[in-house]
């Protein structure tokens, strides 16, 4: 399991990497936003990216941001940065981060951020009626769905169980994080596009239902 660390702190580097390193994880660390940028063009593209946001060259974020729009866009992301005010937080999960992590912070602390956020992105769904998962695309019906980061994240996440009720307040903390600054109508809004991408690949089906006042369901 290889993670890819930009840190520009030498300090801050060594101790992530060890930590990472005893607990059975490859670290590739980068300094310069241009090696991260040029590594992530190269394969395999490692597992998960840990990024610090003031860097030499340029700001880690904007790193962060070509990653969601780009090849890689299902790549776990922790930022971690010295910034600790709630807007920088905010900017930095609406910019794609997974999640977001204030210097200092616990190296054990950062493992388990690490371990769950991969058991939250690799767990494979079970096998579902009409769907077909490998890795990161999901085909319904044979048509592979276009999908962003978040609803692949809502479309898991309800196949890993579906017919169970799952609220709101589950589906942000299982694919926003519970460390995310969004609202029940955030989850709403993507349902909608969801829905929508997935009719358009099934016309006629509709598999996300919708419980009032309790949350949504996929009924294949």
């Amino acid at each position: 399991m290889t993670i890819l660390l930009l840190e520009d702190d030498p300090a801050i580097a060594d101790t992530v990497a060890f930590a990472l390193r005893r607990e059975g994880f490859t670290v590739e660390h980068k300094a310069w936003l241009a090696e991260a940028r040029e590594r992530l063009k190269q394969a395999p593209a490692p597992e998960l990216l840990i990024l610090d946001i003031g860097l030499p060259d340029g700001h880690g974020l904007d790193l962060c941001r070509e990653v969601r729009a780009g090849a890689l866009a299902h790549l776990p992301v922790i930022v971690l940065s010295a910034r600790s005010e709630e807007m920088d937080r905010v900017l930095g999960l609406e910019l794609g981060a997974d999640d977001y992590l204030a210097k200092p912070f616990s190296p054990r602390e950062l493992v388990a951020r690490v371990r769950a956020l991969l058991r939250r992105v690799q767990a494979p769904p079970p096998a579902t009626a009409g769907f077909l998962v490998e890795g990161s695309r999901v085909s319904l019906d044979g048509v592979v769905l276009n999908l962003t980061k978040l609803e692949l994240g809502l479309l898991t996440h309800l196949l890993r169980a579906p017919r169970r009720i799952h609220s709101r307040d589950t589906l942000l903390d299982a694919v926003w994080g519970s460390s995310a600054e969004s609202t029940d109508r955030t989850v709403d809004t993507h349902i909608k596009t969801l829905r929508a991408k997935l009719r358009e690949a099934a016309p006629g089906s509709d598999p996300i239902k919708t419980h009032r006042g309790l949350g949504y369901s996929l009924e294949p």
